[in-house]
Formats: C-alpha cells, sequence, structure tokens
C-alpha cells in the first residue's frame, strides 16, 4: 500500500525523550516524543549509524505530529555513571567514583505518530519499522515498547495533513468504560505557508531537529499544539478497549456448616488426640493450613488442630502478612519464634483488658 504518511505507535511502562534542558546530571524527559528520537528510532530501523548523517539527514524534512493518547505519569530515577571517575569533593580535592545522575521517565505513556514526506522515502520506512535492522527503543534502551511499533491496520496511508491523519485512527480505552476522555491534544510541526508566513502566537520552538548525533547538536522547529475532542460526534471516534474487564475468579471460602467440613474437622482433632498441635494443649478448634479445598472439599491433612489461643496468633500472623490461599502451618519450625511472639502480645493485651474491667466504675459500686 502506497501513501505518504507512516504511523507509529509509541507505547510502553517506560519512555524518556530528551530535550534541551537536560543536562548530564539531571536529564529530563518532554512530554512526548521528540523528532530526533523518533529519527533515531527510524535510523535503527534501517541499520545507520549515527555517524552516516547522510544517510540518516532526508528523514529531518519529514513532518511530524504526536497524539497524546495517554499522558503517562512522571517518575524519577537514579543512576551511576563511571566507575573510576574524577570527582570533586566540597573541599575541592579530587578522588575516583561513580556520578549519581538522575533520570525523567513518562511511566504508561502511549502516543500515536504520524510522519509525512515523500511516498519513497515513507515506504522504505514502513518496510525498515516492520523488520528492524536493530532493536528499538522508546528513547532509551530501558524503555522496550509493549505493543508493535508498526501496529496491522493502519501502519501507512494518505493524508492532506497531519491533522487529517491523526483523526483518521481511533482511539481505543484500556478497558471497557475504564477511561473517558472528553479530547485528546497533538503537537504538530508548523511551516511557513503562502496564507500563513508566520508562526501563530501559540507556537512553541522544540530544539529536537538532529544536525548531528556525535556531538549532538539540534536545530529549532515550531509546534503548535491543538485539541481534537473524543467521541461518536468529535474529532476523533472511539475504537474497541484493548482488554476486557474480566471478574477475579471466585476465592474458595470456609463453610464451617457445611456437614463434610465438620467430618473433616472431627477426624482431625481425633487424629491429634484433641490436643494443640503447637502447645499441646487441649484444642477447641482446627486451622486451615490451605484454602484450596475449602468450602467442604477440604482433606484431613489441609487442617490442623489448635488451642484457641495458639489459633488466634496464627491468625492475626497471617492477616498482617496478608497471606492468601496457603497460610502458616503451626507444624512449621519457620514459624515458631513468631507464633510464639504473637501468643504473649495476645496474653499480656488479655491480662490488661482483665485488669480494667474488674477497676471499672460498675464493677466496684
Amino acid at each position: 500500500m502506497d501513501g505518504n504518511t507512516l504511523f507509529l505507535r509509541l507505547e510502553g511502562p517506560m519512555q524518556s525523550w530528551g530535550v534541551q534542558e537536560s543536562k548530564f546530571v539531571v536529564r529530563r524527559t518532554a512530554e512526548a516524543p521528540t523528532k530526533s528520537g523518533v529519527i533515531g528510532m527510524l535510523s535503527a530501523a534501517m541499520g545507520i549509524s549515527r555517524f552516516d548523517v547522510k544517510q540518516w539527514l532526508p528523514f529531518t524534512k519529514l513532518k511530524m505530529g504526536v497524539r497524546i493518547d495517554r499522558p503517562g505519569i512522571r517518575w524519577w530515577d537514579y543512576h551511576t555513571v563511571g566507575a573510576k571517575m574524577i570527582m570533586r569533593t566540597a573541599e575541592g580535592k579530587s578522588k575516583e567514583g561513580a556520578m549519581l545522575t538522575r533520570r525523567e521517565y513518562l511511566c504508561d505513556a502511549s502516543f500515536l505518530v504520524a510522519l509525512q514526506g515523500d511516498a519513497g522515502l515513507i515506504g522504505k520506512l514502513e518496510c525498515a519499522v516492520r523488520n528492524p535492522k536493530w532493536v528499538l527503543y522508546l528513547g532509551r534502551k530501558c524503555c522496550p515498547p509493549s505493543r508493535p511499533i508498526a501496529e496491522l491496520g493502519h501502519t501507512i496511508g494518505y493524508f492532506d495533513n497531519l491533522n487529517t491523519a491523526l483523526r483518521s485512527i481511533a482511539w481505543q480505552p484500556r478497558l471497557d468504560m475504564a477511561e473517558c476522555r472528553d479530547s485528546i491534544d497533538c503537537l504538530l510541526d508548523w511551516q511557513p505557508s503562502a496564507d500563513q508566513p508566520e508562526a501563530p502566537p501559540d507556537a512553541f520552538i522544540w530544539y529536537d531537529v538532529p544536525d548531528s548525533f556525535e556531538p549532538p547538536s539540534h536545530h529549532p522547529r515550531f509546534v503548535i499544539r491543538k485539541s481534537l475532542s473524543v467521541g461518536k460526534d468529535g474529532d476523533i471516534c472511539v475504537g474497541t478497549p484493548l482488554q476486557k474487564n474480566t471478574p477475579n475468579p471466585l476465592r474458595p471460602r470456609a463453610d464451617y456448616t457445611n456437614s463434610q467440613y465438620r467430618e473433616r474437622r472431627e477426624e482431625r482433632l481425633q487424629l491429634d488426640h484433641r490436643l494443640c498441635v503447637f502447645c499441646k494443649s487441649p484444642a477447641t478448634t482446627v486451622q486451615h493450613i490451605t484454602y484450596r479445598h475449602a468450602g467442604g472439599d477440604e482433606t484431613v491433612d489441609d487442617l490442623r488442630s489448635l488451642c484457641r489461643l495458639c489459633h488466634d496468633a496464627v491468625t492475626m500472623i497471617e492477616y498482617g502478612l496478608g497471606m492468601g490461599l496457603d497460610r502458616i502451618n503451626p507444624e512449621d519450625r519457620y514459624w515458631r519464634n513468631r507464633i510464639i511472639q504473637k501468643r504473649n502480645k495476645i496474653i499480656e493485651f488479655r491480662s490488661l483488658e482483665t485488669r480494667r474491667r474488674r477497676f471499672a466504675a460498675e464493677e466496684v459500686e
């Protein structure tokens, strides 16, 4: 299929697109993919080195528009650079050590990038993106994409302008009715024309048109922001959700009135001679060491006989740890000290409560 527009889907757990404000120690990210970052990605897809300026320089002539489908959340991370760098201390002395740098990322963001230009060049880039020679990343090597960059169905097409191109593809929410969007922002290249020889007042400048990658050097470009409405009668229609809301599977729960459970309970008590398996006191209840067969399908091995004090201690530990189906086996030596400590706390608390009740006003009058 021929066309003058190439679409790229840039989505992943983390993205980072360098801006002019980025420094060596503090490396910030732009709110959306930069032109230099996208050109670097296209060069990697075609196997072009950053030093081969003549091959990737034509990519700078492409018009670029970015639709911010999901802006993401800005997060910071720390990195060390160079194990034997010469560092300056507060006293002015020099020493060897790693430099600590801060790096900013866009987390859980999704962008639709449209590139317009010569149909022949667009066709070559489309083939390269579908079968890249080098691995493609979203700004940095630690940022792999989570969706195919060249998605089937809307990789290439012919459009009059970037605005029309970005409106042609439906916006897809992640879950059914999970995201409500009234509008989506787009960042579009602005170039002078006969009707508009000067940049509009709301245009802003991004220094991200590469002149050289080594050393890095960039030219400015004008970028304008447009807001597109989303909905049935809006500029962008809503497509099918990427995921479906699937209910969580029912969790097995104990049914203490179930006759089969009561039979297994009695068998377990008899097997343990009606003694607590932990402290050997008279057992008054049983403990589930797993809930995988709870609800009436328990086996004798799923239960352990316990006294009320040990049962309360084990249960409190389980809730404190947020344990799931598999619980504590009081016969396991790993839990012994923790159960003893919890038993002592329960005894101390109950003793204090008993003394408080004895000294309560209504009991001494």
